[in-house]
C-alpha cells in the first residue's frame, strides 16, 4: 500500500517536472495561453471587489444618514392631500419617536441688492428639530428654532456658495434677501457639508434654509407630503414603524395607499440586492474571457499531443498506463490556468484599486472573490484540458512510434 503510494507520489513529481519544463521551453505560447485566463480571472475579481467597495461605502453611507431614520411619504386622498402641523404632532407624540423633520422645499430666484440669481435656487423648509440633530451645521450666526416655526418667521439660513455671489467680502448676518419675492433676514451660515439626511444624499444640498412654516406659506399649502421619523433610541424599526401607521391610517381614514413608511433598513436591503444582482451580471459576463481563455488551453494542449506523439508512445512501449499519460496532460494544462489565474487575481485587485480611488469609494479585498478566481482558472484547467489529455492517453503506442 506504502509503496503503491510512494510510486503515485513519484510519478506526479514526475509530471509536473515535465510539464515546468514544457511550459518554460514553449513560453510565448504559454504566455499568449495564460493571457486569456489573465484577462478573464483579472474582470471578474475587479469587477466584484469594485461592486464590493461601492457597496461598503453606500452601507456607511446609510449608517451616518441614521438606521434609526424613517422616511414617510404621503399621496393622500381628495380630501386631504398631506399632513399639517397638527398631524405631525401626534407623530411627535409617539413614546416611540424621538422627533421629526418635515421636507419642504422649492426652487427660486435670490435677489440683494439690485442683483439676482443665475438660476434658480434650492430653497429648503426646515424644523427645530432638524438643528438639534445636526449640531455640527451652524457657522456663524444662529439656527432656526421652534419658535421660528411656530410663529412662521421670515429669517433664513445661507450656504457659503450664496454668500459668495451676494454678499463677497460682507458680513451676510442681518441681511435681506428676497426669494419670489418675499423678504429674508439671514441669521445664520451654515456648513454645506454637514447634516442633510436623506434629502441631501438624493437631491443635494439647498442654498436656503427657512422654517418649514414658512416654506408651507411660500409654496402656498398647509400640508407636508414628506417627512423623515428619528426613532427613540430602544425601539426597533418594526416597532415604530407600526406605531407611525397606526396613527396615520386614522388621519386619512383608513383608506389605503394614502402614505408609504419606508426604513433604512428597507432602503439598504434593497440597495444591496441591487449591486448583488449587478455584480452578478457583470461578473456573467466577464466570465465569458475565462470562456475563451478556456478554449486557449485547449488549443494549445492538442497541438502539445500533437508534438509529443513519439514521447507518447515511448512511454507507452515502456509500460506507462493510460491514466498516468492523461494525468501528465492534466496537470500541465491545469498549471497554465492556476499560473494564469494567479496574475489574474493581483492584476484584478489593482485595476479595482484604481476604479475605487477613482470613485472615491472604499477598497475591499474579498476573500470569496479569490476563492471564486482560483476555483475558475482550476476548473477551466481541468474541464479543457480533459479532451487533450485523453486524446493523449488513447493514443497507439504503435502508430505513436512510426512517426520515430
Amino acid at each position: 500500500m506504502l509503496k503503491a503510494l510512494r510510486s503515485t507520489l513519484v510519478m506526479v513529481h514526475e509530471c509536473v517536472v515535465m510539464s515546468i519544463d514544457n511550459i518554460l521551453g514553449n513560453r510565448v505560447r504559454s504566455f499568449l495561453t495564460v493571457l486569456g485566463i489573465m484577462i478573464g480571472v483579472a474582470a471578474v475579481i475587479a469587477l466584484i471587489s469594485t461592486v464590493d467597495g461601492v457597496s461598503v461605502s453606500m452601507t456607511n453611507q446609510f449608517l451616518e444618514l441614521g438606521a434609526n431614520t424613517l422616511t414617510v411619504s404621503v399621496t393622500g386622498t381628495d380630501e386631504k392631500a398631506g399632513m399639517t402641523p397638527e398631524d405631525l404632532q401626534k407623530i411627535v407624540d409617539l413614546d416611540e419617536v424621538d422627533g421629526i423633520v418635515p421636507t419642504v422645499s422649492t426652487r427660486a430666484y435670490v435677489v440683494s441688492g439690485g442683483k439676482i440669481s443665475d438660476e434658480r435656487m434650492t430653497v429648503a423648509g426646515k424644523n427645530g428639530y432638524y438643528f438639534q440633530i445636526t449640531e455640527d451645521l451652524l457657522e456663524r450666526g444662529r439656527v432656526l428654532n421652534a419658535l421660528d416655526d411656530e410663529y412662521r418667521t421670515w429669517v433664513c439660513m445661507v450656504s457659503q456658495d450664496l454668500v459668495d455671489e451676494f454678499f463677497f467680502a460682507k458680513d451676510p448676518i442681518g441681511q435681506t434677501i428676497y426669494v419670489s419675492g418675499l423678504p429674508f433676514e439671514i441669521v445664520g451660515l451654515y456648513e454645506e457639508d454637514s447634516g442633510g439626511g436623506v434629502a441631501a444624499l438624493f437631491a443635494g444640498q439647498p442654498d436656503v434654509l427657512i422654517p418649514y412654516t414658512t416654506a408651507l406659506r411660500l409654496n402656498s399649502t398647509n400640508v407636508v407630503t414628506s417627512f423623515s421619523v428619528y426613532m427613540t433610541e430602544g425601539y426597533e424599526s418594526k416597532a415604530v414603524q407600526e406605531a407611525v401607521e397606526n396613527t396615520m391610517d386614522p388621519i386619512f381614514s383608513y383608506e389605503e395607499d394614502t402614505f408609504t413608511v419606508t426604513s433604512m433598513e428597507s432602503i439598504e436591503e434593497m440597495m444591496q440586492t441591487m449591486l448583488s444582482m449587478m455584480s452578478t451580471m457583470l461578473a456573467g459576463i466577464a466570465s465569458i474571457a475565462l470562456v475563451v481563455g478556456g478554449i486557449g488551453i485547449m488549443n494549445m494542449m492538442l497541438t502539445t499531443v500533437t508534438e509529443r506523439t513519439v514521447e507518447i508512445g515511448l512511454k507507452k512501449a515502456l509500460g506507462a498506463v493510460p491514466w498516468q499519460i492523461q494525468m501528465q496532460f492534466l496537470i500541465e494544462s491545469f498549471m497554465l490556468s492556476i499560473l494564469g489565474g494567479i496574475v489574474g487575481i493581483l492584476l484584478g485587485f489593482v485595476i479595482s484599486f484604481a476604479l475605487c480611488r477613482a470613485l472615491d469609494t472604499d477598497f475591499v479585498i474579498s476573500m470569496g472573490a479569490i476563492v471564486l478566481g482560483v476555483s475558475f482558472s482550476a476548473a477551466v484547467g481541468i474541464l479543457f484540458g480533459w479532451a487533450p489529455a485523453r486524446k493523449a492517453s488513447r493514443l497507439n503506442p504503435i502508430d505513436a512510434l512510426r512517426s520515430l
